[in-house]
């Protein structure tokens, strides 16, 4: 007899697929929390994400079974969160699994609270149902804590209190924690992030660390950054050149990459990018397709912008609602096993092919190999297309050929296919990081597409999640709801100023000014600067944290400094510019402590020391579409350009002094607070542009 709980109607696909367990699960709310107080039950918090492979294993090990859930119905209240609609409960709820266990955390999170304040005193991750893998039981885990509980209550009362002071401790800038950073802001950091990633790297393949391997894509920009501010400079750091080629070669033709389809999978199990944890998640995609685009613009290797382009492709196909938001993942799961969807058999392959297709492509992607993944093969560039057409007696170009030609077909037989399930719920900061990702490869690699694709994002943010000009976090089949986090407001605000930068329109401007005045309202630590990740009218927690270490996406406080300071650069603001030096400072015993793990931050302490380029350009569209073409033509991390059409009305701050002119075109020029006069000839502008451009 099957049944359900409250979990039905939620937004999230991980709440919904628990929601015909036998568990009395609640999400996180006022209903559940007043019964856990009612009947002085702890809670049984259980956080995880729709495609967590541990997560599905525990829930049908034991969320499905009546022994178990038998236990847990009657000994607690049961709360399901899905981590990525509730990043604050995730945030504070690892942190004090770090201090509880003395060790990272991970998913599914099961946290135990005392139900009068929510603070945990007992936290794990995977328990299985029958004693293994050297854990106990869930069963005998549920009924020891829950008898600790009874029988010793003054005893965690005491640890509590001492879990929420190690907590306050931590948090950067206040409570505790050693206050604003006094120091001098300086380029120590930067050079010393540099060195940090060369100690981490992996020399043989590129990336860094040990298997599983990750993109770190905050980690390839700070050595973009670096190695094209020493070439300005006339003296490269080739090394950090040679470290960010390997990497991003490494990725885009290992298995890391869908080589068909396009798009990056989570990361490599192996050293050598060969075989991937087959699940897709938006905000990877949205930093590595704004990473391979500016990388194609910066290096000139044409393998980036097939990659970059062939990403935005499957954005547009794949991850884009008909309404215009960005859907958040791609399961790793099809028909019950991971990676089906993507893997092959080389008859299979011979099977869609000509005898000349399948001559280039099986030594190509290691079809002529062994199997690479549990006796199929995973798509992965093996052998190069000027070594195949060498041993083949055909030129390049006719092997380049006869392999787009297999990989049409492989993929129009692979679509066919049962698909992996997809996560569509559209969240507020994930579409933040893909509408940058969008805009920015538009920019870059001059599509269109994109740029009207990244516009589309953010008219369905502004007219489904942007409501009494505050944002929501997240939407499903047009519910709505959840307040939104720091990194809502960070990511789209960023995102949003690099779409004013490939198509300019008033209301994009007005909805950044909107963002911006809301973090200093309701995120902003006046006291010790910073903001936190939650607004000042949202529910209280236990704990309210202000992230500055760099995670699976860039912390939120570096991209709130970096895209506040730009924008008051913009606009002549003093207040963000404080805002965002106020930020640099409260985290200044963290970056320099540990640089590398800061990285969003250090994108904010570059240019707070050397402010960026402006370039304001006022005319008609058609008029100005060649001034700002050469605007865009180089890698230039740090020139903003905007063009800004004659028709455009009530601009903002120093906006509002770029005047039109009697000129087709005027140019308005400033670094920092330093503004140049007025251009009208192009010719008269390409001085300015090559300071800060490496010779072509």
């Amino acid at each position: 007899m099957s049944s359900t709980n409250r979990l039905l109607d939620e937004t999230s696909l991980y709440l919904q697929q628990h929601a015909h367990n036998p568990v009395e699960w609640y999400p996180w709310g006022p209903e559940a929390l007043q019964k856990a107080r009612e009947q002085n039950k702890p809670i049984l918090l259980s956080i995880g994400y729709s495609a967590c492979h541990w997560c599905h294993v525990m829930a049908h090990e034991s969320f499905e079974d009546l022994e178990v859930t038998e236990v847990m119905n009657r000994l607690y209240i049961n709360i399901k969160v899905d981590r990525e609609e509730r990043p604050d409960l995730d945030k504070i709820y690892q942190t004090a699994f770090q201090l509880l266990n003395q060790r990272g955390g991970g998913w599914p999170l099961n946290v135990i609270l005392t139900p009068d304040d929510h603070t945990p005193f007992f936290a794990g991750t995977y328990f299985p149902r029958d004693p293994k893998h050297g854990l106990p039981p869930f069963t005998e885990v549920l009924q020891k804590v829950e008898a600790f509980y009874r029988e010793n209550e003054g005893d965690i009362r005491q640890q509590n209190r001492a879990l929420q002071e190690a907590m306050a401790q931590m948090q950067p800038g206040g409570g505790g924690g050693g206050g604003t950073g006094s120091g001098t802001l300086d380029s120590s950091p930067l050079d010393a992030a540099r060195h940090q990633l060369a100690q981490n790297y992996d020399s043989t393949y590129g990336g860094f660390g040990q298997p599983p391997k990750f993109p770190y894509p905050s980690n390839l920009e700070r050595l973009m950054r670096h190695w094209f501010s020493t070439a300005l400079n006339d003296s490269p750091d080739r090394q950090a050149h040679d470290m960010l080629r390997l990497t991003l070669h490494g990725m885009g033709s290992g298995g890391l990459y869908d080589q068909l389809g396009g798009g990056f999978y989570r990361y490599s199990v192996d050293e050598k990018w060969i075989i991937p944890h087959f699940e897709k998640m938006l905000y990877d995609n949205g930093a590595l397709l704004q990473l391979y685009s500016e990388a194609w613009q910066a290096l000139g290797d044409p393998v980036f912008k097939r990659i970059a382009s062939e990403t935005g492709e499957w954005v547009m196909r794949e991850m884009q609602s008909p309404e215009g938001g960005y859907y958040s993942t791609l399961d790793a799961d099809s028909e019950g096993e991971e990676g089906k969807f993507y893997v092959w058999t080389p008859a299979e392959v011979k099977d869609l092919l000509s005898d000349e297709e399948y001559a280039v492509t099986a030594p190509h992607y290691g079809l002529d190999r062994a199997a690479n993944f549990e006796g199929r093969w995973h798509l992965h560039v093996y052998t190069g297309l000027e070594e195949i057409a060498g041993q083949l007696s055909i030129s390049v170009e006719q092997a380049r050929k006869q392999l787009q030609s297999a990989r049409n077909k492989l993929f129009t037989a692979r679509e066919q296919r049962i698909r992996p399930g997809r996560d569509e719920k559209i969240l507020t900061a994930w579409n933040g990081l893909m509408i940058k990702g969008m805009a920015c490869a538009g920019r870059h690699l001059q599509r269109q597409d994109f740029i009207d694709s990244a516009g589309r994002a953010v008219d369905f943010i502004r007219q489904t999640l942007y409501v009494e000009q505050r944002l929501l976090a997240t939407c499903k089949d047009g519910k709505t709801h959840l307040m939104a986090y720091l990194d809502d407001y960070a990511f789209l605000l960023d995102g949003l100023l690099e779409l004013l930068q490939a198509r300019w329109r008033d209301e994009d401007m007005a909805l950044a000014r909107q963002l911006a005045d809301v973090l200093l309202t309701h995120f902003e630590d006046k006291q010790h600067g910073g903001f936190y990740f939650t607004a000042n009218d949202h529910e209280q927690l236990f704990h309210r944290p202000k992230p500055t270490l760099d995670e699976s996406i860039p912390a939120g406080n570096g991209i709130a400094a970096y895209a506040l300071q730009r924008l008051g650069h913009l606009l002549g603001e003093v207040r963000y510019l404080d805002a965002a030096e106020r930020t640099l400072q409260m985290s200044w015993p963290g970056i320099t402590e540990l640089p590398y793990a800061h990285c969003a931050l250090l994108l904010a302490l570059e240019e707070h020391l050397n402010p960026p380029q402006l370039i304001i350009l006022r005319g008609r569209r058609d008029a100005m579409a060649q001034w700002h073409a050469r605007c865009d033509r180089t890698y230039s991390p740090a020139r903003l350009c905007f063009a800004i059409p004659a028709e455009a009305r009530e601009l903002p701050g120093l906006l509002d002094e770029r005047q039109l002119t009697d000129a087709d075109v005027t140019a308005y020029p400033c670094s920092g607070a330093h503004c140049q006069p007025a251009i009208t000839e192009r010719e008269a502008l390409q001085p300015l542009l090559q300071e800060r451009e490496l010779p072509s």
